[in-house]
């Protein structure tokens, strides 16, 4: 069977997609809907702090015992559309291990006044790895899963998280 590289999942946010676009593209809120990162720093912000094409930042992550940091580059900045990063460093303390990681990407669909179809897509950049050393690893580092297993679970995680940040629902 073919390795899949990418997965993705929508959610019906009643929220106007600007409005989520903000949310999202701001790297140092994702620990409120993200289930395994926790903060960001941008390391070359914009003066008026709206995200853009080139901004990197470092993401701090956290799943069970493990901990580590990534170095991410902002890829699409498209107010109200399109938010997209790839990650391409990562290390425990400090990012040190460049090499391509993993491609994320946020499309906001507006579908009435105030309504927006969020989709949230995850994609395996480890294209250059061999099938069975991402099977092993992935298993390892997830308790038993692949990562597109894995990253289906977290990305339904995080469009909940959103939704209910967005429309104000109670967690």
């Amino acid at each position: 069977m073919a390795r899949i590289l990418t997965v993705s999942d929508t959610v019906d946010i009643d929220a106007d997609a600007d409005a989520l676009y903000t949310l999202i593209s701001d790297p140092t809120q994702m620990p409120k809907w993200s289930p395994e990162n926790r903060g960001a720093t941008v390391l070359n912000p914009a003066e008026n702090g709206v995200a853009f094409v080139g901004m990197t930042f470092e993401g701090r992550n956290k799943r069970g015992r493990a901990a580590w940091i990534t170095r991410c580059t902002v890829t699409a900045a498209e107010p109200g559309r399109r938010f997209a990063f790839r990650v391409h460093a990562i290390g425990v303390k400090t990012p040190r291990i460049r090499a391509a990681n993993a491609s994320w990407e946020y499309r906001f669909e507006p579908t009435a006044p105030g309504k927006t179809k969020v989709t949230e897509t995850w994609s395996d950049d480890r294209t250059s790895w061999p099938d069975p050393v991402v099977a092993v690893f992935d298993r390892v580092v997830t308790s038993g899963k692949s990562f597109p297993e894995f990253q289906r679970i977290n990305i339904r995680k995080t469009l909940d998280a959103l939704k209910q940040a967005a429309e104000g629902a109670p967690g």
